[in-house]
């Protein structure tokens, strides 16, 4: 039976492979948070249609969900695991494709990507769902796209992606349900 690291590195292989001259831009831009400014600046605007004046008690939970997020997976779980991200793995060399070049971190498990937008994804699922039921869908395709993106150019494992997404999805829902007893039944309440 095959290893679980064994499979994961097959997995990536086969995944990073996949690649096209055209679409090493487009995974290049996807992967930067600045291209889905317009996605930010539409759930600001369905956040204030949702909750009026209470739009901002939103933006600052969602702020704190991603600065969990991302000191869990970058401060905590990168160097604890010390998994070397594949486009540092020195097995990979002359395998891989690298269209923007090395990492920043050596480090890579696991993905702050995937946690940061997974997390984001689950918590205003929840937030939104009142008046937009299909949100779910687009945010959790945008974690998606944004996870698969950090295959595409080297830096991350599918593990590294599945296991950051699973960290943000408990980060959303633990914020979700926080917010739920703190601010709209206490705080709202109060008002």
């Amino acid at each position: 039976m095959e290893s679980v690291s064994h499979i994961d590195s097959d997995l990536f292989l086969f995944l990073n492979g996949l690649h096209a001259d055209w679409l090493d831009k487009v995974m290049i831009a996807i992967t930067q948070m600045w291209v889905w400014i317009p996605l930010y600046l539409l759930l600001i605007y369905w956040t204030v249609k949702q909750y009026g004046k209470r739009w901002w008690w939103i933006v600052l939970v969602v702020a704190a969900v991603v600065l969990c997020s991302d000191q869990l997976s970058s401060h905590v779980c990168k160097p604890l695991f010390h998994r070397l991200r594949p486009c540092y793995n020195t097995d990979f060399q002359g395998l891989i494709h690298l269209p923007k070049g090395l990492a920043g971190g050596h480090y890579g498990f696991v993905s702050s990507h995937a946690a940061n937008t997974f997390s984001v994804a689950t918590f205003l699922t929840a937030a939104l769902r009142k008046n937009y039921k299909w949100m779910g869908i687009v945010l959790y395709l945008w974690a998606f796209i944004s996870s698969y993106s950090r295959i595409y150019i080297g830096y991350h494992y599918p593990g590294d992606i599945i296991c950051g997404a699973v960290l943000g999805i408990l980060i959303g829902l633990i914020f979700w349900k926080v917010f739920q007893l703190v601010v709209i039944r206490k705080i709202w309440k109060s008002e």
